[in-house]
C-alpha cells in the first residue's frame, strides 16, 4: 500500500491461529484500495503469534503484527493498542473468529464521507455454526433504512446495539474525545460505544451487513460473553453499566438515562437470569446480592418503559423473587403470552402473580390485561406444561403431567389430549391418546406408548425426539412442550435407574431449556474415537454442504435478484395483450376494489386473462383465475408481461413498469388521516426515500377517487400526477345498489347472515377499527375487542349480536366468552358483505366510516381518550375535523360505547342529516357503476386479445 490508508482495521486475537487468516482475508479482500489491517496477538501460547508474522510477511504494506508481552484478559488493551498504531484516517475493530462483509469498509467510509458522520454503524449479523446452522441479524430493527442522526437523543435505541465491531470511527473523532476502551474489565463494549454516541457529533446508520459474527459451540473454550454462570463477569457488566451513568450523569442526559435502564431491564438482565435455572444457592445469593442493589439505582420510569415481562422479572428480582423472576423472563422470550401458573384476575384486570398486588407500583407492573393471555383463542396463547411422572414399563413408557389453567381458559366439556413426539431432524410428528381430566385450577393428563414402535432413524446419529402435549376442545386447540425439569440442566438423563431400567431404546433428556426429549439410541456411533471421528466428518460434511446449499438458494430467491432480473431481462419480453395482474392488500386477501373489478370483467363475458397474487395461502382466491404467489418468479413473470396492472396498494417499487403495461390503481379507501408528502415521516426523509416514494407513484396511468375531497387531499398528498378517474369505488358499488333497493346486494348478505350462524332476531353491530400505531410510529399488532364481552352479553346480548372484524394489518384477540354475543368475523377477507349484513357500525379514523355512511345506517365513532390525539400525531394530523364532521357520535370508553349501542335508534333519527351529508360529501361519485365503468374504460377491447 502506497501512501497513508483511509481505512485502519485492528484485529485482535488470541489462542486463534486458526481462524486469524479467514479474519485478516477478509481485510485484504476489501471492494477498496486502502485498507490496512493490524493485527495484535494477546499473548497467545498457541501459533497465533507465528501466523500473525507470517501474514504481515506476506502483505508487509498491508499487514502489521504487534505482540502483547502479557496476556490481557480482555480485548480492552490489544484494541487500544491497535488504536494508538492505526495510520488510516477511519479505525474499525475485528475479532480472529469473525469477518467484514466485502463492502464493509467502502460502504461505511462513503458514508462517514457523504454526511460527515464521526461514527458509521451497519448492521451485525450473528451466525450460528449449528447444526443447524443459521443467522440472525443484531437488532436488525435498528437498520432497517439508512438514517443520520445528529446526536443520540435523536435515536436512543442505538443504546442497544453497543457492539464497537461494527462502526467505523472518525480516527481524529477517537482521538480529540480521548476515546479507549477500559482494560481492567470485561463488556467494555458498553462503554466504548455508548461514550462514543455521546460524543459523536453526527452519526450514521447503514441498512447494510458489514460485519459477522460467529457463534461457535465451543464447550472448553466459552467466550468472554458466553461466561455469565461466573459471578465476575455479573460484577464486572454492572460496573460498566454504573460507568455509563456516571457519564450520562455528567451530560445530564435524562433521557438517555431512561432509555438505557430500559434496555438494560430488557436485554442485559434477562442474559443473566437464563443462568439462574439449576444453579445453586450460593450463585443465587451473589446474583441478588449484586443485581438488586443496581435496579434500585435505575431511573423511576425504567420499568414503565421497559417491556412489560422483563419490567415483572426486574420488579420480581428487586423482591428477592428469583423463581418468579425467572418464569417471567422465560415467558418474555416466547411470541405469544403464555398461561402462567400464577396468574390472577382482580377487579377485572389480570396480574402476572397474585402476590405484591397490595404494592402499588407492583400492582402497575404486574398488570398483563394489555397481553391479551385471558381473550386470546387458546392457539395464540403458550401452556405450560409440567411432567409428574416418567417411567418405563417393559415396552411402554409412562408419562404423566398437568397443564396450568389459572383463567379457566380451557373448556371441561369436550376435551381430549393427544401426546406428541417430533422428529427435529425431518418434519413428522408421531401422536398417541392422553387420558386428560380438570382439577381446579389445572389439568391433569397421563399418556403411554410403545417405544418399539417408533421408526428406526436412517443414517448417522440419533434421533432426537422433542415431547409436546396437545388439547383439544370446542374447536380450539392449546398444545406445547412438555417441561421436565430445571433449565439448563443440559442433555443428560435426569431419572434413576428404578424408573428407567436399563434396556430400552429410548433415553430420556433434559434439554437447555428445561424441557424433555427423548434421544433414539439406535441411531447412536458407538462412543469410540474412530465412530466419534467419523461422525464428526460427517456432522461437518453436512453442515458444509447445507450451508452452501442455503447460499445458492438465498442467492436465487433473493428480492434483489428478482428485481435486477425483472428490470433487465423479464421487461424485454413481449406483452401479453389482454393480461391483467390483480393483487390486493399485497396480496393479503381477495378482496376491495380490485376483486370487483375483476368480477366486472368476469360478467361482462371479455376475455382477459386473469392473474391474481396472494401473499401465503391460495385459499379464497378465485378459481378461474390464474394464481401466481407474491414474490415468487412467476410473480414478477407475470407483472413483467401483463398489459393491466390492478391493485389497490402498491406492487413492489422497486420494479420498473414498461410504457406497454398500463397501471390502474383503485387506492383503498378516502383519506381522514393525512398521506405521502403530508405526513411528516415523509417530509423529514431523505431526499432518497423520497424520490423512491415519487418514482413508486409515478407509474400509475389512472388513479380511482370518490370525491373532490380525495382530489383535493389523497392525490397531492401522494403526489398522484396520473389520470384521475372520477367513478367512485368499485367496492362500494353493492352498498348504493343495496341502498337503492336492488335485491342481489341484500340476497348476498343473507347467504352472509346464514354462513356465521346468525339468526335474524338480534341486530348485527359491526366493529371495524383500522390499524394504530404507537407514538414512535411502530404498529401496533394486536388488539382486543372495545367492549368485555360479558359485559356486552349482561347488557346488549339479547337484541344485538356484535361482529369484530380486525384490520388485515392487526391482530385482534377475540375471546369466547359473552354466549356467542361477541363473534369474531376476522376470516371474512373482504369487508363489503359485512358492511351490507350490519346494521350498525363501530369504527374509528378507519375509511370504512365512508363506505358505510352510503347505507345510511348508524355509525358510532369509538376513539378512546388519548388515542385520537396519538393517530394524528403519528400520521401529522388529519384533514379535518373529524368531531365537527362526524356521521354519528363520538364516544371516548367502554361505557359510553355501551349507552351508544343501546340507543341505535335515537342515533339513527338524530344523526340522519349529518349521515347523508357526510356520505353527499366524502362519496359524491360512487354511484354504484365504478366497476363498469373501469372496466369500460380500460378492457372494452380486451375480448379481441384473449
Amino acid at each position: 500500500m502506497r501512501g497513508t490508508p483511509d481505512v485502519s482495521v485492528v484485529v485482535i486475537a488470541y489462542n486463534d491461529a486458526g481462524r486469524l487468516p479467514r479474519a485478516v482475508g477478509s481485510v485484504l479482500g476489501q471492494s477498496m484500495d486502502g485498507v490496512e489491517a493490524i493485527v495484535v496477538d494477546d499473548a497467545s501460547t498457541d501459533a497465533t503469534g507465528r501466523v500473525a508474522d507470517a501474514l504481515a510477511a506476506a502483505h508487509p504494506d498491508r499487514v502489521r503484527a504487534v505482540h502483547l508481552p502479557v496476556n490481557s484478559g480482555g480485548c480492552g488493551r490489544p484494541r487500544n493498542t491497535g488504536m494508538d498504531l492505526a495510520r488510516g484516517s477511519h479505525v474499525m475493530f475485528l475479532d480472529s473468529d469473525d469477518v467484514l462483509d466485502r463492502h464493509a469498509c467502502l460502504n461505511m467510509l462513503l458514508a462517514a464521507e457523504e454526511t460527515g458522520a464521526d461514527l458509521v454503524s451497519g448492521l451485525c449479523v450473528r451466525s450460528f455454526t449449528g447444526p443447524p446452522a443459521w443467522e440472525k441479524g443484531w437488532y436488525a430493527r435498528l437498520y432497517r433504512a439508512r438514517a443520520v442522526h445528529d446526536s443520540l437523543p435523536d435515536c436512543p435505541d442505538l443504546l442497544y446495539d453497543t457492539l464497537a465491531t461494527n462502526k467505523c470511527y472518525r480516527r481524529d473523532f477517537l482521538v480529540e474525545s480521548g476515546l479507549r476502551f477500559v482494560e481492567e474489565l470485561h463488556y467494555e463494549d458498553l462503554l466504548f460505544t455508548t461514550e462514543a454516541y455521546l460524543a459523536a457529533g453526527r452519526i450514521t446508520v447503514l441498512p447494510h451487513r458489514v460485519y459477522t459474527w460467529y457463534v461457535y459451540e465451543e464447550p472448553g473454550r466459552p467466550s468472554i460473553s458466553s461466561r455469565r454462570r461466573e459471578v465476575r463477569n455479573l460484577a464486572d457488566r454492572l460496573e460498566i453499566h454504573r460507568r455509563i451513568d456516571r457519564a450520562l450523569g455528567g451530560r445530564g442526559s435524562d433521557a438517555i438515562k431512561l432509555a438505557k435502564d430500559a434496555k438494560f431491564v430488557n436485554h442485559d438482565l434477562q442474559l443473566y437470569l437464563g443462568e439462574l435455572p439449576g444453579r445453586e444457592e450460593e450463585y443465587r445469593r451473589r446474583f441478588l446480592e449484586l443485581a438488586g442493589p443496581y435496579l434500585a439505582e435505575l431511573h423511576p420510569g425504567a420499568l414503565a418503559a421497559a417491556r412489560r415481562l422483563p419490567a415483572i422479572s426486574a420488579y420480581l428480582v428487586g423482591r428477592g423473587d428469583l423463581d418468579g423472576a425467572v418464569a417471567a423472563m422465560r415467558a418474555a422470550r416466547e411470541k405469544v403470552p403464555e398461561l402462567h401458573p400464577g396468574l390472577v384476575r382482580r377487579d377485572g384486570r389480570v396480574y402476572w402473580t397474585g402476590r405484591h398486588l397490595d404494592d402499588g407500583r407492583g400492582r402497575e407492573i404486574l398488570d398483563i390485561t394489555e397481553l391479551g393471555v385471558h381473550v386470546r383463542p387458546l392457539d395464540r396463547v403458550r401452556p405450560v406444561i409440567t411432567l409428574t411422572g416418567l417411567r418405563r414399563e417393559g415396552r411402554y413408557v409412562r408419562l404423566a403431567g398437568r397443564v396450568a389453567d389459572p383463567l379457566g381458559r380451557v373448556p371441561a366439556a369436550g376435551l381430549r389430549g393427544t401426546l406428541e413426539l417430533r422428529d427435529r431432524r425431518r418434519d413428522r410428528t408421531l401422536r398417541f391418546p392422553a387420558e386428560v381430566a380438570r382439577r381446579g385450577d389445572r389439568i391433569e393428563w397421563r399418556a403411554a406408548f410403545d417405544d418399539r414402535g417408533l421408526p428406526r432413524p436412517p443414517g448417522l446419529g440419533a434421533v432426537r425426539w422433542d415431547v409436546r402435549l396437545a388439547l383439544r376442545a370446542n374447536g380450539e386447540r392449546l398444545s406445547g412442550r412438555v417441561a421436565a425439569g430445571s433449565a439448563g440442566a443440559g442433555p443428560t438423563p435426569a431419572w434413576p435407574a428404578a424408573a428407567w431400567p436399563a434396556g430400552g431404546r429410548l433415553e430420556p433428556h433434559v434439554t437447555a431449556w428445561g424441557n424433555l426429549s427423548f434421544v433414539d439410541l439406535r441411531g447412536r456411533v458407538a462412543r469410540t474415537f474412530a465412530g466419534g471421528r467419523a461422525w464428526r466428518g460427517a456432522r461437518r460434511l453436512k453442515r458444509e454442504g447445507a450451508r452452501v446449499r442455503a447460499a445458492a438458494r438465498r442467492a436465487l430467491t433473493a428480492r434483489t435478484t428478482k428485481t435486477a432480473v425483472f428490470n433487465r431481462v423479464l421487461s424485454r419480453l413481449p406483452v401479453r395483450r389482454g393480461t391483467v395482474v390483480f393483487e390486493s392488500h399485497l396480496g393479503a386477501q381477495y378482496s376491495d376494489n380490485p376483486k370487483y373489478i375483476y368480477e366486472e370483467l368476469r360478467r361482462s363475458g371479455r376475455g382477459a386473462r386473469a392473474i391474481w397474487s396472494y401473499a401465503k395461502s391460495p385459499e379464497g382466491f378465485p378459481a378461474d383465475a390464474t394464481l401466481v404467489r407474491r414474490g415468487s418468479w412467476a410473480y414478477y413473470r407475470a407483472l413483467a408481461r401483463a398489459e393491466f396492472w390492478v391493485d389497490n396498494q402498491g406492487f413492489p417499487n422497486e420494479l420498473r413498469k414498461r410504457k406497454k403495461t398500463t397501471y390502474v390503481q383503485t387506492w383503498h379507501g378516502s383519506a381522514y388521516k393525512r398521506m405521502g408528502f403530508d405526513r411528516a415521516e415523509l417530509k423529514n426523509a431523505s431526499l432518497r426515500q423520497q424520490e423512491r416514494f415519487r418514482r413508486m407513484v409515478g407509474r400509475f396511468d389512472c388513479f380511482l377517487v370518490r370525491s373532490a375531497h380525495d382530489e383535493r387531499t389523497l392525490v397531492p398528498g401522494l403526489g398522484v400526477t396520473a389520470e384521475l378517474l372520477p367513478a367512485g369505488y368499485p367496492r362500494n358499488d353493492p352498498l348504493v345498489r343495496a341502498r337503492r333497493g336492488d335485491p342481489e346486494p341484500l340476497r348476498a348478505a343473507e347467504a352472509l347472515r346464514r354462513e356465521l350462524g346468525l339468526d335474524g332476531d338480534r341486530a348485527v353491530v359491526l366493529y371495524a377499527p383500522t390499524f394504530r400505531s404507537r407514538p414512535d410510529g411502530t404498529r401496533i399488532r394486536r388488539a382486543v375487542p372495545p367492549i368485555d364481552p360479558g359485559r356486552f352479553a349482561a347488557r346488549l346480548g339479547d337484541s344485538q349480536v356484535l361482529l369484530v372484524r380486525q384490520h388485515y394489518r392487526t391482530r385482534l384477540d377475540v375471546p369466547g366468552g359473552g354466549d356467542g354475543a361477541v363473534r369474531d368475523a376476522g376470516h371474512i377477507a373482504d369487508i363489503t358483505p359485512l358492511l351490507l349484513l350490519a346494521d350498525a357500525l363501530i369504527t374509528d379514523h378507519s375509511s370504512v366510516m365512508f363506505d358505510y355512511a352510503l347505507l345510511d345506517r348508524p355509525i358510532v365513532l369509538y376513539v378512546p381518550d388519548g388515542e385520537d390525539a396519538d393517530a394524528l400525531a403519528v400520521h401529522g394530523g388529519g384533514y379535518f375535523d373529524l368531531a365537527a364532521h362526524a356521521p354519528g357520535p363520538v364516544v371516548r370508553d367502554e361505557e359510553a360505547l355501551l349507552t351508544a349501542l343501546a340507543g341505535l335508534d335515537r342515533i339513527r333519527r338524530e344523526y340522519a342529516w349529518r349521515r347523508r351529508a357526510f356520505a353527499a360529501r366524502y362519496g359524491e361519485y360512487d354511484r354504484g357503476t365504478a366497476a363498469e365503468a373501469v372496466v369500460e374504460r380500460f378492457f372494452g377491447k380486451a375480448a379481441r386479445h384473449g
